[in-house]
């Protein structure tokens, strides 16, 4: 039987921070999801799918404070599972206190640390702090603080639908708007502000990058064929060694003032080079209908 390499997200972190709306999201997308399973019963688990589910092959676990032995047993088990071959990532949401007291407030919901004589703040304090482990071991750490439930969900949605079971790499570029803020999901952020603006072109304001009005008067500037290849460049040297550590996925943001027209153009150079090269790109234009 063929030896297949499942993908295991691990979705934890503090209690109200959005969890179950990740695992949601998670499911959307085709990974098989389980909320809460005892870590011990992980990789008997694991097993079960590789022998008898050929049909898995990305698994999205819900894991948090409520299942008190997971502090004590993740670690050895999540590294048996690294040695043994399994692309293992955690996710680690969280968010301020007074956010979390605000959900919990309007949920009504028990806090699972909380007692009679125990207050909210103090539950979500020593939460946190029995956290701080894991916080540190996780790959990803998401603040939900000022995420609304559609934008976390669309968050997980554009991030881990880019995972592909053949390459070894998914890379997204991600053009956007500074003025709407820096993309959450950002691991390397551009900024391309500097090159000559198309806004100020009345006959090009009203497009967008995608045209080939306003990608010709972008690039006809020195600066900008002169950015695209040396930050291409550098992305050259810098993805064999996202690889050889590991890394599955990587979301390059491009920002220019609307994410209309700058951002756009280099986005799409720069995705266009990295295709040259092999890498599996998936190109998205966040802002691009706000302006």
């Amino acid at each position: 039987m063929e030896n297949r390499k499942i993908h295991v997200v691990v979705v934890t972190g503090l209690s109200g921070s959005g969890k179950s709306t990740a695992i949601k999201a998670f499911e959307d997308i085709g990974y098989f999801c389980i909320d809460n399973l005892p870590v011990p019963l992980l990789p008997q688990f694991l097993s079960l799918c590789e022998k008898d589910m050929p049909t898995i092959n990305r698994v999205a676990l819900g894991i948090d404070i409520r299942g008190r032995s997971f502090l004590r047993d993740y670690e050895p088990i999540f590294e048996s599972m690294e040695r043994s071959g399994y692309s293992l990532e955690i996710i680690f949401l969280e968010a301020s206190d007074e956010s979390l007291q605000r959900r919990f407030s309007q949920t009504r919901r028990l806090h699972p640390m909380a007692s009679a004589d125990t207050h909210l703040r103090d539950a979500i304090a020593g939460e946190r702090r029995e956290l701080t482990a894991l916080r540190s071991r996780a790959d990803r750490i998401v603040d939900t603080t000022n995420l609304s439930v559609h934008q976390l969900k669309a968050l997980i949605t554009r991030t881990y639908s880019l995972l592909n079971d053949k390459e070894r790499l998914s890379v997204q570029v991600l053009s956007f708007g500074f003025k709407y803020g820096i993309p959450y999901e950002a691991d390397l952020v551009m900024d391309v502000r500097f090159l000559p603006n198309p806004y100020f072109v009345e006959d090009l304001r009203s497009l967008d990058g995608r045209t080939r009005q306003v990608r010709d008067w972008v690039l006809r500037w020195p600066e900008a064929e002169g950015f695209v290849r040396e930050y291409t460049g550098l992305l050259f040297k810098l993805l064999p060694q996202y690889i050889n550590e590991g890394k599955r996925f990587l979301t390059i943001a491009i920002g220019c003032t609307g994410g209309k027209h700058r951002s756009v153009v280099i986005a799409e150079q720069v995705a266009d080079k990295l295709r040259t090269k092999g890498y599996y790109v998936v190109l998205f234009h966040r802002d691009i209908l706000l302006e």
